[in-house]
């Protein structure tokens, strides 16, 4: 479940002074990626538009059909078309792809792989913002602040809350993590600091390297059936689909809560509904399938359930930190040197 760390191969050739470069990316993610200093950092290391976007590249403008035939590098992000075989035969300089978000499965295409195009994510910039929502979101369950927080609303009165909450807290609770990904290592980090209990689950990682990590590594129903907090951080594989189903849910305890920043097929939301609705088990959900729930479902109104809009990833001004990655990358890259976190086909099947 964790990206492989192989150390990346150098540049086939040494690429040009200044490269060519395109982006390509969905319509106004450039605006919100990238600041004036982006802008002119890209204009010293590369020749390019940087105000020139490729959304289509299937069937570009000319403008952009003229920057994609000069391209030596594609700066992509999120709602970057795939990089199909056509697109490539018009990109015939091609040699790079630097993607300022995580996942490049939606557009890097087995054709970029037979080309030899290297690639390389900002997937460990857009872990950080999710471990810190993560973080946030287990030190605020174990102190039971959202139940509180409806009660004091409803109450509006004095009321003898160390009686109330006389199980709450953050000392020696367990958290349990599925999935030492990016985001999941993170996340055990920055649990460190506290008094907390750690357990891992992730088929690909032994008892010593969990160890490392600061978890004990344990199998997923010793897991589910230990922990005040389940949080879930595996890749969306089809080995992956409903990972906690109900057999899973109905391990943990009462007044247990699931944590999904992940994706939503993850869990079986059908088990997990009936859990929430007895209020057996609370959930703090910024992920769901569907992504948007319909408006009739109980998610939006249950008070033990925080569901967010998938805005764990990078958010706002965090977009700039995915940019400062990615221009770190496209500088090694004109100096010639390898990429720090480069992306390799026969990793995919275990990543996000």
């Amino acid at each position: 479940m964790h990206p492989t760390t192989d150390n990346p191969p150098g540049p086939a050739t040494t690429p040009s002074a200044r490269p060519g470069l395109l982006l390509s990316m969905g319509p106004g993610i450039a605006d919100r990626l990238l600041a004036p200093r982006h802008h002119t950092r890209l204009s010293a290391l590369t020749r390019t538009n940087s105000r020139l976007v490729g959304h289509e590249l299937t069937d570009p403008t000319p403008e952009v059909a003229a920057a994609l035939a000069g391209a030596e590098v594609l700066l992509t992000c999120w709602g970057a078309p795939p990089l199909t075989a056509g697109v490539l035969a018009a990109a015939p300089r091609l040699r790079a792809v630097v993607h300022a978000a995580g996942s490049v499965k939606h557009h890097i295409t087995d054709a970029c792989w037979a080309r030899g195009i290297a690639v390389t994510s900002a997937a460990a910039a857009n872990a950080l913002p999710v471990a810190e929502y993560t973080l946030a979101a287990i030190l605020f369950t174990n102190k039971r602040v959202l139940h509180t927080a409806h009660r004091y609303r409803a109450l509006r009165a004095p009321h003898d809350w160390q009686r109330e909450l006389a199980t709450a807290g953050n000392y020696r609770r367990t958290v349990g993590v599925i999935g030492a990904s990016r985001i999941g290592r993170r996340v055990i980090d920055l649990l460190r600091p506290f008094d907390l209990r750690v357990l891992l689950h992730d088929p690909y990682v032994d008892a010593a390297e969990a160890a490392h990590l600061g978890a004990t590594s344990v199998p997923l129903d010793t897991l589910c059936a230990d922990s005040d907090i389940v949080t879930v951080h595996a890749p969306e594989l089809p080995a992956t689909r409903h990972l906690l189903g109900a057999r899973e849910l109905a391990l943990m305890p009462d007044g247990a809560t699931l944590i999904n920043t992940a994706r939503g097929s993850l869990v079986d939301e059908a088990a997990l509904l009936p859990e929430l609705t007895r209020g057996r088990l609370n959930a703090v959900l910024d992920v769901t399938a569907p992504e948007l729930p319909p408006p009739a479902s109980p998610l939006y109104d249950l008070p033990n359930v925080l569901l967010t809009p998938h805005v764990a990833g990078s958010l706002g001004g965090e977009l700039h930190r995915m940019a400062d990655l990615a221009l770190d990358e496209i500088e090694r890259y004109t100096r010639g040197r390898p990429f720090a976190d480069p992306v390799y086909p026969e990793g995919l099947h275990r990543s996000a």
